[in-house]
C-alpha cells in the first residue's frame, strides 16, 4: 500500500471558519427507519445498498442524519452496503437516562455490530464515532477491513496541547456542574455549535432539534463535553484513551485520515496539534493522509459530495490494488 501513503500534512497559513461552500445541502432523510435491540435499547439506523458493509458513525450533537447525503454516493459508488447508525442517546435510538460513559458507547456500537452479524466491515467515522469506533476496531480487529477517519481523536487530550486558545474556558464550562444548563437546558451545542461550523438549511437544523426535543432527552449530548480525556480527568476517560491508543499497534488494516483546512480537532492552525498526526503515523504506518481542503468539522454537512467522493475513491483503490494479488492467487490455486 505504499503507493498510497500520503507524507503529514503541514499547518496551514489558512483562517478557521466554515465550509467554503455557502450552499446548504439536502434535508431529506429519505431512508426506511430500522431498529435493532441492543443491551435492551432500540437503536435506530438507515442502510443502503449490498455487499460487505461500511458502518459510519456520527458524533456530538448529531446523528445518522449527518450522513444522510453520503451514504447513497458511496454504495452506489463502491458496491458496498452503508450503514449509519444513531448512538445511544441520540437520534432515533433509545435515550435512557443513564451515566454514560465511553466504555458503555463503545460496548453499545459492537453489540450493534453483532447483532447485525456484521464482518468485513470499513469503518466511516467522524468526532467522538472515531474515538469510540476505533476503539471497538481494536477490540476486534478481525471484523474490520479498513478505516476512514475525519475531525476526531485517537488519543488523549491537553489543554495546551488539543484545544484553540479561544475554546479552553467554553469546554471547562461544559464539563463543570453548570455545563449541563448550556448544553441541556439552552441546546447551544445544536442551536450555535453546528450553524457557526457549517452552512446547514434551518430544515435540517429541525431534525437536529426534533430528535432531541427536552432537557431529559438530551443527557447524553450534555455529558459527552465531560467524558473528554483531557488532563487526565475523567479518569475512566483516560483509561480508555489510553487502552484505544495501545490496541492501535495491532491494526494491520489500511486507514484514512481526511484531514480539512483548517479543521477543528486537529487544527492546520496549531502545529502542536498537528503532531499527533505524525505520533498516529508511528502507531499506524500504513495510514493514508488526504486533504479535504477547506473544511471546518461538520466535514458530511460542509460538503458531503466531497466526503463520499473521497471515501469512495480510496476503497475502490484499495479494492483495485487487491485485485491483482487476489487473481495471481486464484491462478496458484
Amino acid at each position: 500500500m505504499s503507493d498510497l501513503r500520503a507524507q503529514p500534512l503541514e499547518a496551514s497559513k489558512h483562517d478557521a471558519g466554515p465550509a467554503a461552500s455557502a450552499v446548504s445541502p439536502p434535508a431529506d432523510f429519505a431512508f426506511e427507519p430500522r431498529y435493532v435491540s441492543v443491551a435492551g435499547h432500540d437503536i435506530h439506523y438507515v442502510e443502503v445498498g449490498e455487499g460487505d458493509p461500511i458502518l459510519f458513525l456520527h458524533g456530538n450533537p448529531t446523528s445518522s442524519y449527518v450522513y444522510r447525503n453520503v451514504i447513497g454516493p458511496v454504495a452506489e459508488s463502491t458496491g458496498r452496503r452503508c450503514i449509519a447508525m444513531d448512538l445511544l442517546g441520540f437520534g432515533r435510538s433509545d435515550k435512557p437516562d443513564l451515566d454514560y460513559s465511553c466504555r458503555l458507547h463503545a460496548e453499545m456500537i459492537a453489540g450493534f455490530v453483532e447483532a447485525l452479524k456484521l464482518d468485513r466491515i470499513t469503518l466511516v467515522a467522524e468526532d467522538w464515532g472515531g474515538f469510540l469506533g476505533g476503539w471497538v476496531m481494536t477490540r476486534e480487529p478481525a471484523l474490520f477491513q479498513s478505516a476512514v477517519f475525519m475531525e476526531t481523536f485517537l488519543w488523549p487530550m491537553t489543554y495546551a496541547d488539543d484545544y484553540d486558545p479561544a475554546f479552553v474556558k467554553p469546554f471547562k464550562l461544559m464539563r463543570s456542574p453548570v455545563g449541563g444548563f448550556f448544553s441541556k437546558r439552552l441546546n447551544l451545542m445544536i442551536n450555535k455549535l453546528i450553524p457557526e461550523h457549517c452552512p446547514i438549511s434551518d430544515e435540517s437544523l429541525a431534525y437536529y432539534r426534533e430528535s432531541l426535543p427536552t432537557y431529559r432527552s438530551r443527557r447524553a449530548l450534555g455529558d459527552f463535553p465531560k467524558l473528554l480525556p483531557t488532563d487526565g480527568q475523567p479518569e475512566a476517560s483516560h483509561v480508555f484513551a489510553r487502552e484505544l491508543q495501545e490496541g492501535l499497534r495491532e491494526v494491520s488494516a489500511p486507514v484514512l485520515w481526511i484531514k480539512a483546512d483548517p479543521g477543528v480537532v486537529v487544527s492546520m492552525n496549531n502545529p502542536i496539534g498537528m503532531g499527533r498526526l505524525e505520533e498516529l503515523q508511528q502507531r499506524l504506518p500504513q495510514m493514508v493522509i488526504r486533504d479535504f481542503g477547506p473544511g471546518s468539522h461538520f466535514l458530511t454537512e460542509e460538503d458531503p459530495d466531497k466526503v463520499a467522493s473521497m471515501v469512495s475513491t480510496w476503497l475502490n483503490e484499495l479494492r483495485d490494488a487487491d485485485a491483482p494479488r487476489a487473481s495471481r492467487g486464484a491462478r496458484a490455486s
